[in-house]
């Protein structure tokens, strides 16, 4: 009787733990990034595009969460094919935007010729991260 009760015993502890194991989120899950898009509407710009020196112009862009809430939006521009880019802008956002970020960024072009890429990021509090960029070329 002691036996069976026992044996009832380890077969419970077996199914609760097999049960809790699977439960759990593993370290090598797949994380999906936030989303970040450009806005297409009237007065936007959301492609890459040819300017004249002193142009200005307004890129907007809304962040979702997928599965982590957001952290930060990040704006970032290389001059002329640079490898490295200068923050312009770095929001770390909070409470009301967790879910949802939305941020118009207004340009304008230098006075040189040349190229201007930005970059836009959105992190999420896992650390994962989405880029948009956009190249100006500036005649």
């Amino acid at each position: 009787m002691k036996n069976k009760i026992l044996l009832i015993a380890l077969i419970i502890s077996g199914i609760t733990t097999s049960l809790i194991f699977s439960a759990c989120k593993h370290g090598n899950d797949a994380h999906t990034p936030p989303l970040l898009v450009f806005k297409t509407d009237s007065g936007y710009v959301s492609h890459d595009t040819t300017l004249t020196i002193g142009d200005t112009i307004t890129v907007g862009l809304t962040a979702t969460k997928t599965e982590d809430e957001l952290k930060t939006f990040n704006v970032s521009v290389a001059f002329d094919g640079a490898a490295t880019s200068t923050t312009v802008s770095n929001t770390a956002l909070s409470v009301p935007q967790y879910d949802s970020y939305s941020k118009d960024v207004v340009i304008g072009t230098r006075t040189v010729t040349g190229t201007e890429k930005y970059s836009f990021t959105v992190t999420d509090m896992d650390g994962n991260i989405t880029t948009k960029t956009l190249t100006i070329t500036v005649n």
